[in-house]
């Protein structure tokens, strides 16, 4: 195995026990319901909001507690816009690292950068985000995955602001309809969940079949 991959593997693990120590220190529920708590104050509740989906990553939360979150305090009208501009942005300093550390030499996310890019490279930028954000993946390999591909920022923010949308609206209506802010049972319905998969599945399906189609041997 050579040096470069090692030492990546090595800072995989440590972050992976990083993130497992800090999920086992701090409770996401717990932590939520302060932030909740200052609702009846708009600008600290505002920061503290900035800060929970700014830190988020480090924890490796699913970003569906602070859509509800967002739901739950600011309703339908306030609260589908900034859920929406809220879990475009958590995504980005993962989408960031990724990218910058797939651009930083050899080893295993070189190849992780190839095979990402020949992806990309079938599906178009955009095209492939977006489809990725639809699909019942989780958002943090979404955007790891992105940046690895070497996915421009533009195309990577349009993508996932345009599928996180059905997303957002199911947890914020989740969290507007609570009498008491809970994080348990907020997962999309199915009939969502099979209606972003089967939009993501069209999304690839016409790329997907050029793609073999082209690969094929020509017959004259």
């Amino acid at each position: 195995m050579k040096q470069s991959t090692r030492r990546q593997l090595g800072g995989v693990v440590a972050f992976a026990a990083l993130v497992l120590v800090a999920s086992l220190v701090l409770s996401p529920r717990q932590l939520l319901d302060e932030v909740a708590h200052l609702s009846a104050h708009p600008l600290q509740f505002g920061a503290a909001l900035l800060v929970l989906y700014l830190v988020r990553p480090l924890f490796a939360w699913p970003i569906s507690p602070i859509s509800a979150l967002v739901g739950y305090v600011l309703g339908l009208r306030y609260g589908i816009p900034v859920a929406l501009v809220g879990a475009t942005l958590t995504t980005i300093p993962p989408f960031l690292f990724a990218r910058y550390a797939g651009r930083s030499g050899g080893g295993l996310f070189a190849r992780l950068n190839d095979a990402g890019r020949r992806f990309i490279s079938v599906t178009g930028a955009t095209r492939g985000v977006l489809a990725a954000r639809l699909s019942p993946l989780p958002a943090d390999p979404v955007s790891y995955g992105a940046g690895f591909s070497g996915v421009s920022t533009r195309a990577y923010v349009v993508g996932t602001f345009l599928g996180e949308i059905p997303w957002v609206f199911v947890e914020v209506l989740a969290g507007a309809s609570m009498r008491t802010l809970s994080t348990e049972g907020l997962s999309a319905g199915l009939h969502v969940l099979l209606g972003s998969f089967a939009v993501a599945v069209v999304l690839l399906a016409g790329p997907a079949y050029r793609h073999v189609r082209s690969a094929r041997p020509s017959r004259n």
